[in-house]
């Protein structure tokens, strides 16, 4: 056999040998694109919060968006140096390099501390001026410390620049006060709303005051309790923001919107930003459906009337909590295909209030 030959058949075996027979771990997770409209498009899905279980809920829309509408998704983690997912690793993102390729963001993040290089690859795509779609703690992704040596320490406030608002405070209490969607009057025509009438979450609401350039789609109800038929409640609160006191739902806060951010080069993203965003507040089907559509809005496609947003493959996610997510999970175990393994117990510990 000639060189040449027997060198290109070792190249095919090496190219073709699937990622589970590799001796290096799957760091990262690719969905490879079904037929539908995102066609040659390619998101990058940021999982990483300590609460709230982004990295179960995103792999799941990507799933979706990968089978159903066309895109090739990948999703990144958190990860320990053995490789298994620990979202409370904040100096962790696997493969950040996947987002030279991204030509949308959807990203789950919660004071991130990454490198200088991950976040080099993140401010370039932003920069690029991809569509972003944030979900719940991204308004606050990056927590820098004042003493911290990172040249992206500006990224603290991201989620005030490029998404509309930054954390300031939770108004529903988590685990009490479950959050009912409230369509914003006016926007009712909106595409992003299409086929979308009953929103529900189990996590709370979060004080909100969107800049002036976002356009409000949805505001949150905060019920009495953790029931989609539970009534408003009327208690006052204090805002954070101002001190003022309001009834809890007069008026109620903002928990989605749009906007337009302009960068300095010049490029602009077209930015949805969800403060509601657990994996447990994507059990609801028209809360996922406006996720999806949000998506299909960012790359300028046609919205349907009612997306298809079937589960790809099982999902019964975890309920958030710190120290919550499932040890011992690795990437892999969101192939397509899978039911998610159990993954070992987390430690008990006592249930947060805020």
């Amino acid at each position: 056999m000639k060189p040449p030959l027997l060198l290109a058949l070792v190249l095919n075996l090496v190219l073709i040998t699937p990622p589970f027979l590799s001796a290096a771990p799957m760091t990262s997770i690719t969905y490879p694109a079904a037929s539908g409209p995102g066609q040659g498009k390619h998101i990058v899905f940021l999982t990483g919060d300590e609460e709230y279980r982004s990295e179960e809920g995103l792999p799941m829309l990507a799933k979706i968006l990968s089978q159903r509408y066309g895109f090739t998704c990948t999703v990144l983690f958190a990860l320990d140096a053995d490789g298994t997912i620990n979202p409370d690793n904040n100096t962790s993102l696997s493969n950040p390099a996947a987002l030279d390729q991204a030509d949308g963001i959807v990203m789950g993040l919660r004071f991130r501390q990454w490198p200088d290089e991950a976040m080099q690859h993140f401010a370039d795509a932003v920069a690029r001026g991809v569509p972003i779609v944030a979900l719940r703690t991204s308004t606050h992704a990056f927590n820098f410390p004042a003493k911290s040596p990172s040249a992206f320490k500006s990224f603290n406030n991201f989620g005030r620049e490029v998404l509309g608002e930054n954390w300031v405070s939770h108004w529903g209490a988590n685990r009490r006060g479950a959050t009912r969607g409230i369509i914003e009057p006016g926007a009712e025509s909106d595409p992003l709303l299409h086929g979308v009438t009953e929103i529900f979450g189990d996590s709370g609401a979060y004080e909100t005051h969107p800049v002036v350039d976002a356009k409000i789609l949805v505001r949150g109800q905060v019920l009495k309790g953790m029931s989609p038929s539970d009534v408003p409640d009327t208690y006052l609160k204090k805002r954070k923001s101002d001190g003022v006191e309001q009834p809890i739902n007069d008026p109620l806060m903002p928990i989605a919107w749009t906007r337009i951010n302009h960068n300095a080069k010049g490029t602009t993203n077209r930015v949805f930003c969800t403060t509601m965003g657990a994996a447990t507040d994507l059990s609801n089907e028209d809360f996922r459906r406006l996720v999806i559509n949000a998506v299909l809005a960012g790359f300028e496609l046609q919205i349907p009337a009612r997306a298809d947003v079937r589960y790809v493959d099982a999902y019964d996610p975890a309920p958030y909590a710190f120290k919550g997510y499932r040890r011992g999970l690795t990437p892999v175990d969101h192939a397509l295909g899978q039911v998610l393994r159990p993954g070992t117990p987390p430690p008990a510990a006592p249930v947060k209030k805020d």
